[in-house]
């Protein structure tokens, strides 16, 4: 049976160090805690700012909380590998596979994309925008606050033009097609063309011009055409042995430090087929 521990640790002794407070409060080895440790499960309060804790022997202080959460299956997830598309310094670009997580959460962070970035490159990330973690592709990483604000901006005010392709159940029954529907009581438009049919499968390239979340899976479901392997607005089942079948394959924006023009796409190798 796998574990799972949730506990929160008052320290008592100042200058503990943290692995020996975490080892006295629990029954994990301090071998499989410093794991937890880099895997991004446990959290400091101090005073009153809560954040991510990795650093193994860091002294405590006396009233610190210490949060620990502890998921046996999820700690021994291994992630896909990203590839990086592009290195701009302050940015960088990846391939997500489907998997990754954008972001983490309290569980850990290891199989997100914004550690398994800060951990190839040895700098700070920032999540600008986000993929669901079934959904492979195009991603944006910022490395300084600056460039974080700035990329931002540019989703916020939709100068960055993202382009993905789905794969749906069914002949699709019109060459191009606008959705304008609101999602969540907000304006959401995805403009979608046919560009195969096959196997009772169409192929749809997808351009959004907002960024809801689930945007493109809710609009195609809602049109009764659902993407294939999508378990949560379409008809797959916990047992479907295919990925979802949506991905991110273009982004194309001006570069907020260089104001050059910058178009990224997957190779036809990696694209998503029919």
């Amino acid at each position: 049976m796998q574990r799972i521990i949730e506990q929160k640790i008052i320290n008592q002794t100042n200058q503990a160090l943290l692995i020996n407070v975490l080892a006295d409060a629990t029954s994990l080895s301090k071998q499989v805690l410093k794991s937890a440790l880099d895997k991004g499960c446990v959290w400091l309060k101090s005073g009153k700012k809560t954040n991510r804790v990795r650093r193994v022997k860091k002294p405590l202080k006396v009233g610190d909380e210490v949060f620990l959460y502890f998921n046996e299956k999820i700690l021994s997830s291994i992630p896909a590998e990203p590839d990086l598309l592009l290195d701009k310094k302050d940015y960088s670009i990846w391939f997500k596979p489907a998997g990754v997580f954008a972001q983490g959460s309290k569980w850990g962070d290891h199989c997100a994309l914004t550690r398994l970035v800060e951990k190839a490159l040895d700098r700070n990330s920032f999540l600008v925008h986000r993929l669901d973690r079934a959904t492979s592709g195009i991603m944006m990483v910022a490395h300084t606050k600056h460039a974080a604000r700035d990329l931002s901006k540019l989703f916020a005010d939709r100068k960055i033009n993202k382009t993905y392709l789905a794969v749906v159940e069914g002949e699709f029954n019109t060459d191009m097609l606008t959705i304008n529907e609101k999602i969540d009581g907000k304006s959401a438009i995805s403009h979608i063309k046919l560009l195969t049919f096959a196997n009772n499968r169409s192929l749809l390239e997808v351009r959004i011009e907002t960024g809801r979340k689930h945007q493109i899976r809710k609009h195609l479901s809602g049109i009764s055409y659902p993407i294939i392997g999508d378990r949560l607005y379409g008809n797959a089942d916990k047992n479907h042995p295919e990925d979802l079948q949506l991905q991110a394959i273009q982004l194309e924006f001006t570069c907020p430090i260089t104001q050059q023009p910058i178009q990224i796409e997957l190779s036809d190798k990696r694209k998503i087929k029919s």
